[in-house]
């Protein structure tokens, strides 16, 4: 297990998932506020862990691997916490379980390719979508407990979900394309499985 602090930072955000969650579960302003803190600290370590492991050349095939996986178990984690307490509910957990569905399908199509050697870059429309999907799950993770601060806290988290799952859709169906002609391919003799 290599030990260097790009790879640190990808652990700690994977440990800080089941403490997230169990913040929101709690249901408490505090459970909330000490929830939306440990998320910014998550998503700032998403940052970080890639930016140093590039600029310190410390980029490893663990890191490669556990940073998307990271990423994914903290939204996934989230958005089904945020279900739990009801914060998500009603129409809009449509717009969460867009989110969910394309990362498990963006996720396959992504390991399917790399089988075959084959590079999907992330689109900068891609990395809009994640701001913005990050931002919502923030305000949410406010939820009621901003609406008391600031009224409208939980709406603009509402409105910032669907906007994000409109995006995902539009970057899910991009990678999709991308791989497609990949998916339609024959499988080579040498290549088949028994």
């Amino acid at each position: 297990m290599p030990i260097n602090l790009p790879n640190l930072l990808t652990y700690a955000r994977i440990v800080m998932v089941p403490v997230v969650v169990g913040c929101v579960i709690y249901d408490t302003d505090w459970g909330r506020w000490t929830a939306l803190a440990i998320f910014a600290l998550a998503a700032i370590t998403d940052f970080f862990d890639g930016y140093l492991a590039r600029a310190w050349e410390q980029q490893s095939n663990l890191g490669r691997m556990l940073d998307p996986i990271a990423d994914k178990l903290l939204v996934a984690a989230v958005l089904l916490a945020l279900t739990r307490v009801g914060t998500i509910s009603g129409f809009s957990f449509w717009a969460a379980l867009v989110i969910l569905s394309r990362e498990i399908l963006v996720s396959g199509l992504r390991e399917f390719l790399a089988e075959l050697r084959v590079s999907v870059p992330v689109s900068q429309l891609a990395k809009w979508k994640t701001a913005i999907q990050m931002i919502a799950l923030g305000f949410l993770l406010a939820g009621a407990s901003g609406d008391k601060l600031i009224p409208g806290i939980t709406e603009t988290g509402i409105g910032l979900l669907w906007a994000a799952a409109i995006l995902t859709l539009y970057t899910g169906y991009d990678y999709l394309r991308a791989g497609v002609k990949h998916l339609t391919a024959p499988i080579a003799a040498k290549d088949a499985k028994p």
